[in-house]
Parts: structure tokens; sequence; C-alpha cells
């Protein structure tokens, strides 16, 4: 109780939320092209979609696509791997696997 006989609060930083992190999380995720990536190669599987199937199952161009791609992957929420001159992405990041799963994707 505080001075005034109201319940005190604690801050939610003080039971480990990083409230920066998921601002930054949250931000990302706001982007509907990063946002259709994401749900593109969640729903292709690991190490299945190239950046034009992205493209394509998003909606978006090839060049949007790899902006968006190189961003995700800055973050580390995806990887990039390489097989001759092909390129295949996999979602990498398990919060974002689960916050997907929480807004209803699905696997194949």
């Amino acid at each position: 109780m505080d001075e005034q006989g109201g319940a005190t609060v604690a801050s939610p930083w003080e039971h480990g939320l990083d409230i920066d992190e998921w601002a930054a999380r949250f931000h990302l995720l706001g982007d509907a092209t990063r946002l259709r990536l994401l749900a593109a190669m969640h729903q292709a599987g690991p190490g299945t979609a190239s950046v034009g199937e992205l493209a394509e199952a998003a909606g978006i161009t090839h060049t949007a696509a790899s902006q968006a791609l190189r961003v995700l992957r800055l973050q580390g929420w995806v990887r990039d791997e390489r097989a001759g001159r092909s390129v295949r992405y996999t979602l990498t990041d398990s919060t974002v696997h689960e916050l997907l799963h929480l807004m209803g994707a699905r696997h194949e």
C-alpha cells in the first residue's frame, strides 16, 4: 500500500519485461509487407521459400520482398540459406513464430 492507502504497482521492467524490445518487435510486425513475408515463410516451412516465391505469396514485388527480408535478416528473425544460385529463407525467431500462431497462422 502507498501512503494514500492505494495498492503499490511495481514497474513491469522490474519483473523482466523488456519494454523497448517488445516495442521494437511490434514496430517490425506493424509493417504489412514484413508481416506478409513472415506469414508466407511460416506457411512454407523452414528453408523452402525463395525471394520470388515469398514475394508472390505476399503479393509484393521482388524488390520490396528483398528489402523487407534484409531488415528481418539483420534483426535476426530470418536466416537465408544459399544452395548454388538459389537462396531460401527460414523464420528463426521463436517468439515471432509463436506470435504468428496467436494471430491464426498455421503450417501446411
